[in-house]
């Protein structure tokens, strides 16, 4: 069963003061027994959900990086207590929240997102018994409390570059990128590389500056548009207004992090999505081992963290898919180099 909750990092505050506040003025139960020393209230306890935090930059419902974060959660095979924070791009605003859900004695915070890792350095110390799970990221600088986990976004990006290269008839695709950081650059060369191979002539790639920015987005799929590109990918959640474009323009789209289908159901062709899943169940699995960090993670497709998920409603050409799977199996077997 899963329990999903949005809270606030000022409403966290407010039910810490709360909950010290009743333990100050519990005069009232004083003449109550003390209860025995053989008490079941710690089985209690260990036998209770397990609560979970995401604090994630957009969204939770972006159809991109957070999305796939909270599905992931969602899709665990335990009893989870999930609490949201989405929203938090300001860095001070995902601290105050990845502190305030520790304080709150959730088992394990989430930080989904690169540029909390500064954060967490300062907080994770504090609350040696909390879980910490940070990403993107390959490495847990040094603390023993934090795990990282990253996707190998090349892989899934070189798949979705080589369906690509066999849609082209101008053999130019466009590529709308967020920040020039983290999965995004690895998708977008791991997609150039595999529409290159494929055939296609070129691949033109914007980086907008922004992770957000739906309107930047939909500039630059509209400056691909209008330099001959019929074929387009991007990432991040700033991607909607790129697909919007897309759309109007009757143009094929390819998604990553979470399945974009709903965008654009007649013209999203393929999506990678990130299963988190798979490394938050080995997440766990040591934490109730009494190891409750120092170790970072990886998805990729040969362990099912990464999927291409293909959408039915959008027709192929005779043969691609059988290519694609192909291509992904020669991936996963490391006969094929993504160039990363």
């Amino acid at each position: 069963m899963k329990r999903q909750r949005r809270l606030s990092p000022s409403i966290l505050v407010m039910l810490g003061a709360l909950a010290f506040a009743g333990v100050a003025c519990g005069g009232g139960d004083a003449e109550e027994p003390a209860a025995p020393a053989t008490t079941a209230a710690p089985t209690a306890v260990a036998a209770g959900p397990l609560r979970v935090a995401i604090v994630a930059p957009s969204a939770s419902d972006d159809l991109a990086f957070s999305q796939s974060m909270v599905d992931s959660v969602n899709a665990l095979e335990r009893d989870v207590e999930l609490s949201i924070t989405d929203g938090t791009f300001i860095i001070e605003d995902a601290a105050a929240a990845i502190r305030g859900y520790a304080e709150d004695g959730n088992d394990v915070v989430i930080a989904h997102g690169t540029q909390f890792g500064a954060s967490l350095m300062e907080i994770a110390p504090d609350f040696p018994d909390v879980t910490f799970v940070w990403g993107t990221a390959s490495d847990t600088q040094g603390l023993d409390n934090v795990f990282a986990y990253a996707p190998a976004a090349d892989e899934g990006g070189y798949v979705n570059g080589s369906i690509a290269a066999s849609l082209t008839d101008s053999g130019v695709i466009g590529v709308v990128g967020p920040i020039e950081a983290g999965d995004a650059v690895a998708y977008i060369n791991g997609f150039e590389a595999g529409a290159l191979a494929g055939g296609a002539s070129e691949v033109n790639i914007t980086y907008t500056g922004s992770f957000g920015d739906v309107a930047l987005a939909a500039e630059a799929a509209e400056a691909h548009l209008a330099n001959d590109v019929d074929v387009l990918t991007g990432t991040a959640q700033m991607v909607v207004g790129a697909v919007g474009v897309a759309t109007d323009a009757g143009v094929p789209w390819f998604g990553t992090q979470a399945n974009q289908t709903s965008l654009a159901p007649d013209l999203v062709v393929a999506s990678q999505v990130y299963h988190w899943e798979v490394v938050l169940e080995e997440m766990l699995a040591l934490r109730d081992g009494g190891v409750l960090g120092g170790q970072a993670f990886e998805i990729n497709l040969a362990n099912g963290g990464l999927v291409i998920e293909f959408n039915d409603g959008f027709e192929l050409p005779a043969g691609v898919r059988d290519a694609a799977e192909a291509m992904i199996e020669a991936i996963t077997s490391g006969t094929v180099s993504t160039g990363s």
